[in-house]
């Protein structure tokens, strides 16, 4: 009987175990689909938080300025900012003597005039008009505006009264009026945000 040839060419494998594949080209492949995944994921995910990024026009929103120098002593003005309503008002003497004669700790949310307003310029207030118990504009900012029983601000949803510093003195507000950051660019003007 014949018996097979079993010789194998010469630099043939023997066996399975004698089977090596190059182990640089396998790193150099596992090197190359990771990169690929990568860039690929940069690809999809750069555009998904760019997209995230406020608007241009959010961004133009992010700072108002107000101008000071047509706002007389007892009036208020109402600008925009940051798409709510903000309330600008130069206090009499009168209004900042009534707001220093509340003891604070005999408030709902404790805040004297002086914590509310810049050093040395007491007679600007500068405060977000919207009630902190609901988010109603409170009327006293407009010219012939029902200023409530304190004169300052008088919120028509539910009744909360804020006194000529914004703070809440009646009704189911629980805070004062918000006042955000600011800073006097001049004399008459301010810049919010």
């Amino acid at each position: 009987m014949a018996t097979a040839d079993t010789t194998l060419p010469a630099g043939a494998p023997h066996s399975a175990d004698d089977v090596v594949a190059d182990p640089r080209r396998r790193d150099y492949m596992q090197i190359g689909a990771v990169a690929f995944a990568g860039i690929g994921a940069g690809v999809i995910a750069l555009p998904l938080i760019n997209s995230m990024n406020p608007s241009a026009d959010v961004l133009a929103l992010s700072s108002t300025q107000v101008d000071l120098s047509a706002i007389q002593p007892g009036q208020s003005i109402k600008a925009e900012f940051r798409k709510q309503p903000l309330f600008v008002r130069n206090l009499t003497p009168a209004e900042i003597a009534a707001a220093g004669a509340v003891p604070a700790d005999s408030l709902r949310d404790p805040q004297t005039l002086e914590e509310r307003t810049k050093a040395g310029k007491t007679n600007w207030l500068v405060t977000l008009g919207v009630c902190t118990h609901l988010g109603c504009v409170p009327l006293g900012a407009g010219e012939g505006e029902n200023k409530g029983p304190f004169g300052g601000y008088f919120c028509p949803c539910h009744g909360s009264a804020y006194d000529t510093a914004g703070r809440i003195r009646s009704g189911p507000a629980p805070l004062n009026l918000a006042v955000p950051e600011y800073e006097f660019t001049s004399d008459t003007a301010i810049t919010v945000g």
